[in-house]
């Protein structure tokens, strides 16, 4: 073989080489989202890029095999070239120029290239790559069988698989990989973990606590429930009779206000209880994703939530779901400040104990679990162990807590000291 036809075949052989160790970096990194995508809008190399994927086992295996083969090929040849000349050093002239040559030129190179233009370099070599795999599919099947054979021998079974990761899971990561390189904005990363989160969350770690529930003595007169469903500024509010855990209706105020304007503002013979609905039982179980469908269902915004045993425990409304994925949108009567945080000029925080966990979560981009207590007290009051006095002080998960006031059993402010690199300006 001339100079000149070894040169043209090891850089031909190179070049192939490289293609194949690009490939598999770019089809194993590539976004099978995107490429969905451009199939749907009819993207033929999208649609070669997906079927190649779908037998990622099949792929890799062409991959490997055509990689392992002209690499083994390239020195092989170098070898025999350099044995004429160099004689037994060849090998190690072929092992030392050779490594160098095929690390830039068939690996890193390439790998580089396609981790850098992942997409794109899927999309041109597709085609090229699905012809490859389909030549080699008999080797390729025969190689696999075989390895199959031999893991069987050590208790690996082919129907066996790793648990797979769930793809909201990998939905969440990718948005949170995006957040922490700059692409993600906090605010769309907490609306779409709160859409993801819709699964996960239960109506009664979101309902309004049946401590904080305004309702309406149904046995009150026309004017008095007139009086505290104006008072009370909701669109809905429940009727009770006897004990206020007993529940017999919700009255709508457009309903009230209808009545009102067609009577000319007088109440006389008017009995508003008359003008309830039915109230609606949900139990404390019910997912938010579950919960939301059976609003779409009733064309209905408003539900009672009861435990187990029937017992009231609060109420939840279309709009307290809303706010687990948009966050809580204050309006022209609320406090700018959102659920009672108040930020300190020593960049401390004083926050209701009532504060759900998730809504800090959201508001200051804080970590604090919310696996066992829905409120910041009732955290504190899960880590502690005991229901703490005013100016004790406790430190969790890297946070400084100060009880500031504790009414009976419940704390009902507090300090948090977030560590130094949370502080979040709420100004």
């Amino acid at each position: 073989m001339s100079l000149a036809l070894f040169f043209f075949v090891i850089i031909v052989l190179i070049a192939v080489s490289g293609f194949f160790s690009g490939s598999e970096t770019a089809l194993t990194a590539v976004s099978r989202a995107r490429m969905h995508q451009l199939e749907k809008e009819g993207s033929r190399a999208a649609r070669e890029v997906n079927r190649l994927v779908a037998d990622k086992e099949r792929m890799i295996g062409a991959i490997l095999f055509g990689n392992t083969f002209l690499n083994i090929l390239i020195s092989s040849l170098t070898t025999e070239v350099l044995a004429a000349k160099y004689g037994e050093r060849a090998i190690a002239i072929t092992a030392v120029v050779m490594t160098f040559v095929l690390l830039v030129f068939a690996e890193v190179l390439p790998k580089t290239l396609a981790i850098a233009r992942t997409d794109r370099f899927a999309l041109n070599v597709a085609w090229l790559l699905r012809i490859s795999v389909g030549l080699l599919a008999p080797i390729v099947g025969l190689v696999q069988r075989l390895v199959w054979a031999l893991l069987g021998l050590v208790g690996v079974r082919h129907t066996e698989t790793e648990p797979v990761v769930e793809p909201h899971q990998e939905i969440r990561g990718t948005v949170e990989v995006h957040h922490q390189a700059g692409g993600v904005e906090r605010e769309h990363r907490d609306m779409l973990s709160g859409v993801l989160d819709l699964r996960e969350l239960k109506v009664g770690d979101v309902m309004v606590h049946r401590k904080n529930m305004i309702a309406i003595d149904a046995d009150l007169s026309s004017q008095q429930m007139f009086d505290e469903l104006l008072a009370a500024n909701h669109s809905r509010v429940p009727l009770f009779r006897g004990a206020s855990d007993n529940i017999v209706g919700i009255l709508h105020t457009k309903d009230v206000m209808r009545e009102f304007v067609e009577r000319k503002g007088s109440l006389d013979g008017l009995n508003l209880a008359k003008l309830a609905t039915p109230p609606w039982f949900v139990p404390d179980t019910t997912t938010l994703e579950e919960q939301l469908a059976a609003f779409r269902e009733r064309r209905s915004h408003f539900a009672l939530v009861v435990d187990e045993y029937g017992a009231i425990q609060g109420l939840i409304t279309r709009e307290d779901i809303f706010d687990e994925i948009f966050g809580d949108i204050p309006d022209e009567h609320e406090d700018a400040i959102r659920g009672g945080i108040r930020p300190q000029a020593d960049g401390s925080y004083i926050v209701e104990g009532a504060t759900p966990i998730r809504e800090l979560n959201r508001e200051l981009d804080w970590n604090l679990p919310d696996e066992e207590a829905t409120t910041i007290a009732g955290l504190v009051i899960h880590e502690a162990r005991t229901i703490p006095d005013a100016r004790q002080r406790f430190s969790f998960y890297g946070y400084k807590f100060e009880i500031l006031r504790r009414q009976r059993n419940q704390i009902t402010a507090l300090r948090i000291v977030p560590p130094q690199k949370q502080t979040v300006n709420l100004s």
